[in-house]
């Protein structure tokens, strides 16, 4: 059987790194020269603007817009650890900071859309094993290191390294620390202590709007972040990334060194497992199942909704053998679409109606189950009275979609066109409207194509009965660069 791996794409203006799971594409990450992905950057910050009524401010961090920093993210002046589960009592924003205030600040969610970048004081620096928190005192653990003998010897070992060092950071156990011994932690300590050092002597020499950290590149993030996970292979296209993946890999993962590979071959790497068909899939409204139903996606600015259909599929023994066979399949399918497009926020799925309770658990079970693998978090409730299944998916970046494509110039984003006849119609009006305006010989009308074809054939009738109604001729003239919606009425 075959595991993880990863494929890596380099070009100078792009990475792309896709994770294949017994020869599946699941997960595809992408970075380009031109607007890096900003999360976990660190930067000196001004405070623009302090908003009582929404309990935040405005940042200038040196981007086109500025970044949005709620009071639930600015950590008190002088932050003592905590006993686990109490909350310091929040101040309002206007107590915390004040407008032309320099402060030091970290994003943890990038510019999406209109929505500037989002903002936290409570600077995290992660390693392979760990996370430092230089502004806390806390020793914690992941909570998914569920084996109580295991969370308390990190506890332990945790507290014993901290109290070796000088300025006495927290630390956070990631949940790759599993297992991992005392000198792989201390090495850690070691390398996240130099680290933050040269961020704190740069944020004291920066200007305020600029960055003083950047994160690791995609093609180092992803290692980094999949430290735990059995990796099979981690081929390469490119001499240059396999030299920094290799001496990375040297320094922090060195069980991985076997397993880095250059990829020579005269086909493109992403031909191997037909990835770039599987990209155009996901960008796809509709995605087939192999039963001959399929799936339909539609991204909206509230929500993501998915529509299951039996299609094709005329199916088994009966009408509910065959609706539980395909719920069954598209959950599966939706586990796995969901992480390929990277999907975040809320999601409704529409399942086909089921009249069996035990079908319906299997179903949310099934995708339940393909969720698991997914590293971001999700939570997925029962099927409502109307048979939908409300689910979130934590989102920190933009999805696929927004990564790769644009909305449509000629519809606006809308999906639809007004049709040819609705135009011709709304032309009618803006032609009496014009007539009577202006004292015109003639009137010029220039549309698309589309609309003068049918102007001059199944409206010809039409046409002259308005002709003869205005007393004026009216001239057609297609205008190739109109979209089926635009039209001109000139008097002349």
């Amino acid at each position: 059987m075959m595991g993880m791996e990863i494929l890596m794409n380099v070009t100078p203006q792009e990475t792309r790194v896709a994770l294949v799971e017994n020869g599946v594409l699941v997960e595809l990450n992408l970075e380009r020269a031109r607007g890096f992905g900003l999360v976990g950057n660190i930067y000196k910050g001004k405070v623009n603007r302090v908003l009582p009524g929404m309990d935040a401010a405005f940042v200038d961090i040196g981007l086109e817009r500025a970044a949005f920093l709620h009071a639930s993210d600015v950590a008190p002046a002088h932050h003592e650890a905590l006993p686990e589960g109490e909350e310091v009592a929040r101040e309002p924003i206007q107590r915390l900071l004040h407008e032309g205030q320099e402060i030091l600040v970290q994003v943890i969610k990038d510019p999406m859309g209109t929505k500037g970048a989002r903002l936290t004081t409570h600077i995290t620096i992660p390693s392979r094993y760990l996370v430092l928190l230089p502004d806390n005192s806390v020793v914690g653990v992941s909570t998914r290191i569920e084996a109580e003998t295991e969370r308390e010897r990190l506890k332990t070992l945790l507290g014993q390294l901290q109290s070796e060092t000088t300025a006495k950071p927290g630390l956070i156990a990631r949940t790759a620390a599993d297992g991992a011994t005392h000198d792989a932690l201390k090495q850690d300590v070691e390398f996240l202590e130099k680290l933050w050092q040269s961020i704190d002597e740069r944020a004291k020499q920066a200007k305020a709007g600029s960055e003083v950290y950047a994160d690791l590149p995609l093609s180092l993030r992803i290692l980094r972040d999949m430290a735990g996970v059995t990796l099979e292979r981690v081929r390469i296209d490119s001499r240059e990334t396999l030299q920094k993946v290799t001496e990375f890999a040297n320094r922090y993962m060195v069980e991985l060194l076997p397993h880095i590979e250059h990829y020579p071959g005269e086909r493109p790497i992403f031909d191997l497992y037909n990835i770039e068909d599987e990209i155009e899939k996901a960008l796809d409204r509709k995605v087939e199942l192999k039963s001959g139903g399929y799936l339909i996606f539609d991204q909206t600015e509230a929500m993501t909704t998915i529509d299951i259909n039996t299609g094709g599929f005329v199916g088994h023994r009966n009408l509910e053998e065959t609706t539980f066979k395909t719920n069954l399949e598209a959950a599966q399918a939706i586990a796995r679409q969901l992480r390929l497009r990277n999907l975040g926020g809320i999601i409704i799925v529409d399942f086909i109606d089921m009249t069996q309770e035990e079908h319906k658990r299997q179903v949310l079970r099934a995708l339940e189950k393909g969720m698991e693998k997914d590293y971001a978090r999700s939570q997925i409730c029962e099927v409502s009275p109307l048979g939908l299944v409300e689910m979130t998916r934590k989102r920190t970046r933009d999805s696929l979609a927004h990564q790769l494509c644009e909305p449509c110039p000629t519809c606006g984003g809308r999906g639809y066109l007004k049709s040819a006849e609705t135009v011709c119609f709304e032309m009618f009006r803006e032609i009496l409207r014009e007539a009577r305006q202006f004292d015109a010989q003639e009137l010029l009308v220039l549309a698309s194509q589309s609309v003068v074809d049918l102007l001059l054939d199944e409206e010809s009738a039409s046409v002259a009965q308005l002709q003869e109604f205005i007393g004026i001729p009216i001239r057609f003239q297609v205008e190739t660069l109109y979209t089926q919606e635009q039209f001109d009425v000139v008097p002349v």
